[in-house]
């Protein structure tokens, strides 16, 4: 298991993490988009394609022997910063449906696009399977 850091007198933040010491193997999983197996985006649906990056994070995982519960890490980019923050409650969610009560330490960046057209989210994720 990891154990969460958080800095004495700072608040805790919501949904995810500051700090995350955890020790084991570690998997590192490339930039995930809103598509199925076949590379294909089902919706354009900003909430459907985060429940869909963040179930592929979780089928890489699964190779790797690993569950959501083994994140530590997860970096987000996403093209519309408002669309995210207007719909906070549906991607919680979502994730809450795929990956859990797991909070990992997070960023969130606003981009001007993504590699992948049509792409609104790309999700990158670090875990560690304990030793």
């Amino acid at each position: 298991m990891h154990q969460t850091v958080q800095p004495k007198g700072w608040p805790r933040p919501k949904g995810y993490s500051n700090g995350v010491v955890a020790q084991g193997k570690t998997v590192y999983v490339a930039g995930q988009v809103g598509w199925n197996a076949k590379e294909v985006f089902e919706s354009d649906d900003f909430v459907a394609q985060t429940e869909a990056a963040l179930a592929n994070i979780v089928a890489v995982l699964a190779e790797a022997g690993a569950r959501s519960e083994h994140l530590v890490r997860m970096t987000w980019w996403v093209v519309d910063k408002s669309e995210y923050l207007d719909r906070l409650t549906e991607i919680g969610a979502a994730y809450k449906r795929v990956i859990g009560a797991v909070y990992p330490a997070m960023s969130l960046v606003e981009v001007a696009g993504l590699v992948e057209a049509g792409a609104k989210v790309e999700i990158e994720a670090t875990a560690v399977i304990p030793t």
